[in-house]
């Protein structure tokens, strides 16, 4: 198998996600509000994500040693430099999740389940646990879930498939409608949303994209399986997006018809 044939077989689930109704559905402060309140959680799994592939592709222990393939292990440092420490629009360092946490303080946005859910991982407790006492998001919880059962199963390729085509393949296509009619109408409550916004699709769209696909060749290389692994994967990951989204609409309908 190459990466040219599991980004056709994973097209049709790709561009059902795309034309999700949430890209077109973001078009008032109050559904804005609710979306990023729903998707913050994908951003801070997405940094578990890629730390965790760092973690299994390049040296992180104490004393250092080469590990693995230089060329990948590039490819995830240049990334987490990109996503960890990147800068605001205001020159400041920092990571693209704390760019959205102010973005949502902007917005009017809540932040205190995700504030929170921090602290207790900060405090040691168990990623699992705090997820399920946190008060996110029904939908969220589910959708994090499932990134924890990848990271945790610590397969490379099943990682790496999963961060380039459920995530970072896909920034650009699916913020590109979002921004476009964003930045007009709420230029004061919205600026650094579509700030984070812009920064993906320039970030993701040009780089990052291309060196994530590059990672999930190397790791595959010849082994059929793994190709196999990273395929069904991708999909699942695509799925688990679909479900999110729609959750996000179902669940305004819900608390405006309550």
């Amino acid at each position: 198998m190459t990466i040219d044939r599991v980004k056709s077989e994973i097209q049709d689930v790709r561009a059902e996600l795309i034309a999700h109704d949430a890209f077109t559905w973001v078009d008032s402060l109050e559904k804005a509000q609710h979306f990023m309140e729903y998707h913050v959680w994908a951003v801070w799994d997405f940094m578990v994500l890629l730390k965790g592939l760092q973690r299994e592709l390049t040296c992180t222990d104490m004393y250092w040693v080469p590990k693995g393939n230089a060329a990948v292990r590039r490819l995830i440092n240049e990334i987490v430099w990109g996503e960890e420490s990147d800068e605001d629009q205001d020159g400041r360092a920092m990571s693209h999740f704390e760019m959205y946490l102010e973005a949502m303080e902007e917005a009017g946005a809540q932040t205190a389940p995700i504030r929170n859910f921090i602290v207790d991982l900060q405090n040691g407790i168990e990623p699992k646990v705090a997820l399920a006492k946190s008060h996110a998001p029904s939908g969220a919880k589910s959708f994090v879930a499932s990134t924890l059962e990848v990271v945790e199963r610590g397969q490379p390729h099943e990682m790496a498939a999963v961060f380039t085509f459920g995530r970072e393949d896909l920034i650009p296509d699916m913020f590109m409608e979002i921004v476009a009619g964003l930045k007009a109408k709420f230029p004061d409550k919205l600026a650094r949303f579509t700030y984070y916004l812009e920064r993906h699709i320039e970030v993701d769209g040009d780089v990052h994209g291309h060196l994530a696909e590059q990672m999930v060749e190397q790791l595959c290389a010849e082994d059929e399986n793994k190709w196999l692994i990273a395929r069904d994967a991708s999909q699942a990951a695509l799925r688990a997006r679909i479900t999110l989204w729609t959750t996000v609409l179902n669940s305004f309908e819900e608390l405006h018809l309550a």
